[in-house]
């Protein structure tokens, strides 16, 4: 279950996965590598920066096409 309480400009995990079009093994992944940080939330329920996904984002569209 999702928290309902969630800061204005975060994301869940979900939202985060669903938003980077990968599962949430690839967000702990991206986590763990130290591409992504958490900021806030919980260790089971953890939230993202809106701005960080969003520049993982435009990071991963900027790649050309292998």
């Amino acid at each position: 279950m999702e928290s309902q309480n969630i800061r204005p400009g975060h994301l869940t995990a979900h939202q985060t996965a669903q938003q980077l079009g990968i599962t949430l093994g690839g967000v702990r992944l991206l986590v763990h590598r130290g591409r992504l940080k958490r900021s806030g939330g919980t260790p089971r329920q953890p939230w993202y920066a809106v701005t960080d996904v969003a520049a993982l984002l435009a990071e991963r569209q900027a790649r050309p096409a292998a």
